[in-house]
């Protein structure tokens, strides 16, 4: 029996070792269009401030999305999961439905409705566990969980299906909204904030450069001339923004006593540095240099705040990019490799009428989405022709397609390297193809479509905490980031 106790009270020493030396709190922030190569340049600017203090103090490296990046969900998805698009199933912003052959956005939810916004969204449609949702079943109610950000797909994300609450700023109000899958109220916090008087200050400001226009690096001509000058009408892409998730985040922090106690919490934060004019997430401007320098402003703040009420042993900070806009396309074309475009509808209309001279004059495409074509199964079934001959023939078509690399029906592109941790049946059709390099998707409409950033784009990461922390070396994959921080 003695020994039996004995036992006991080395496990319970154990496990109170354990949950003591956890950060108390985990603050994981995403910045939409982070480069390492500009933090590197940019590095010798910030005299002080928060990304002076990450270069100096952090864990950096870099980690590779090993699967397409199509500037949207499916980025933040794999981090916050450790898995790829071909098990958690986001593999963009949108997927195409059979049922009204529509998009519709990957988080729909019909059964949950918007908290101060018109939306119908959740996490359901994620499969996969997050950083939150391993949190919470390991420590209950106990652990906190919380994400803010800059629009909805990313802040449920990062807050997964277990957050105590989610919320994003809406473009037209400037006020934080929800969804009633986190329950019917804001945070108290979050609500004083749409009432406060903060915001309206914030909203006053004009966004004009910090310093003389010839003192950044990249000014364009225009800002060589004119410098650059924004209201909060495009708040979403400005610095305003990012200092109103940063000061929200602060007064939840307080409110709810993060990090306070024994027990792990987490705050995900979504911030970015793409301005309104930008078309590539390299620097190529000064407003976008400006971001940057506002974000070295907001960071540092941050981390004094917290290091003040938390205690810096007991705070972990985790800066993470996320591809957004891809390459520049203007320099592609003065490179001589001009960008061409692949038109999905029409390909999805000829390959309907290649069936129609095979088959007869009937419906055989619902329609083409991003890199599918999709077959209308209920007619091929009604027919009682082979689906899987009919994939192989239209894969074979649109291989005459120019600016196509590869074809594949859905089950082979399971097999492709090149997608093997992409396709997944949420995301992608019947027949799947690939374009070459420099080829981008449009509509008949000319808007583009999943616009594909990068094959397997890496980003920066910068991992802060007070106390001494051993980090694995030779982390490069976006996937291990989940892993990395419950240990």
């Amino acid at each position: 029996m003695r020994t039996n106790h004995l036992s006991l009270a080395i496990i319970c020493l154990l496990i109170s070792i354990s949950v003591q030396s956890a950060p108390r709190l985990t603050v994981l922030i995403t910045v939409d269009g982070m480069r390492q190569e500009t933090l590197d340049q940019l590095r010798p600017y910030w005299q002080q401030g928060g990304l002076r203090t990450l270069s100096e103090e952090a864990y950096q490296t870099t980690i590779r999305f090993p699967h397409i990046v199509y500037g949207g969900s499916e980025c933040v998805a794999t981090l916050m999961t450790g898995t790829t698009p071909a098990e958690h199933s986001v593999a963009a912003d949108t997927y195409f439905h059979r049922r009204d052959r529509r998009a519709h956005a990957i988080l729909e939810d019909s059964n949950e409705h918007g908290i101060g916004v018109q939306c119908s969204l959740s996490p359901l449609n994620l499969p996969a566990s997050t950083i939150g949702d391993e949190l919470r079943v390991r420590y209950g109610k106990r652990a906190h969980i919380y994400a803010l950000g800059l629009e909805a797909n990313t802040s449920i994300l990062m807050a997964g299906h277990a957050a105590d609450g989610c919320c994003w700023l809406d473009q037209e109000t400037a006020k934080w909204v929800s969804t009633s899958y986190y329950g019917n109220e804001l945070p108290k916090a979050l609500n004083t904030w749409n009432e406060g008087t903060r915001r309206d200050e914030l909203l006053a400001r004009t966004w004009n450069p910090r310093i003389d226009i010839d003192l950044y690096s990249a000014p364009t001509e225009q800002e060589q001339k004119k410098g650059f000058n924004y209201t909060t009408e495009q708040l979403l892409h400005t610095p305003v923004a990012n200092t109103m998730v940063i000061e929200s985040a602060l007064a939840l922090q307080k409110q709810e006593h993060l990090g306070e106690d024994n027990i792990p919490d987490l705050l995900c934060l979504h911030l970015t540095t793409c301005s309104p004019a930008a078309t590539t997430d390299q620097l190529r401007s000064a407003e976008q240099e400006d971001m940057y320098l506002w974000l070295n402003q907001d960071l540092g703040y941050l981390i004094d705040q917290l290091a003040r009420i938390v205690d810096t042993k007991h705070l972990r900070v985790v800066v993470v990019g996320l591809p957004r806009l891809g390459q520049d396309i203007a320099a592609l074309q003065v490179a001589r490799m001009p960008v061409q475009y692949f038109n999905v509808d029409r390909a999805a209309a000829l390959t309907a009428t290649y069936l129609m001279a095979l088959y007869g004059t009937e419906r055989w495409v619902d329609g083409g989405y991003g890199q599918s074509i999709y077959l209308n199964r209920s007619l091929i079934e009604q027919k009682h022709l082979s689906l899987p001959q009919l994939q192989q023939q239209v894969a074979a078509f649109l291989m005459d397609f120019e600016g196509v690399a590869a074809a594949f029906p859905f089950t082979e592109a399971l097999g492709s390297v090149a997608l093997a941790n992409t396709v997944n049946k949420k995301g992608f059709g019947d027949v799947v193809f690939t374009l070459q390099p420099h080829w981008l998707l449009k509509a008949n409409d000319n808007h583009l479509l999943d616009h594909v950033v990068e094959a397997s784009p890496t980003v920066p990461v910068m991992i802060w905490s007070g106390a001494y922390q051993a980090f694995p070396t030779g982390i490069t994959d976006a996937t291990q980031i989940k892993a990395l921080l419950l240990e």
